[in-house]
């Protein structure tokens, strides 16, 4: 994976298969986060916001929660992506 492939609908993608959600969000919030760590000057693929909701998450910690989630995702955190708001629904 590149850093150019990170993006909403990939990581979407990867979401869904991982844990067939019953609520799904994913939001690109790079932009806001220009000049700061992490930022790659093109204000996308680098800061995300996910809403997930999933059976999968019932009766887990909310750190295991977010686990599963990192897990999930940890090819998109091995090619660029820097940060990563969780929002267990």
């Amino acid at each position: 994976m590149q850093p150019q492939d990170i993006t909403a609908p990939a990581i979407e993608a990867a979401l869904r298969s991982a844990f067939q959600p019953t609520q799904l969000e994913v939001i690109d919030e790079s932009w806001q986060h220009a000049g700061h760590a992490g930022a790659n000057g093109s204000g996308f693929g680098t800061h995300f916001r996910v809403r997930i909701g999933s059976p999968i998450f019932t009766a887990r910690s909310r750190v295991a929660q977010h686990r599963l989630v990192y897990d999930a995702l940890q090819e998109f955190l091995d090619a660029g992506l820097h940060a990563l708001a969780i929002e267990i629904l």
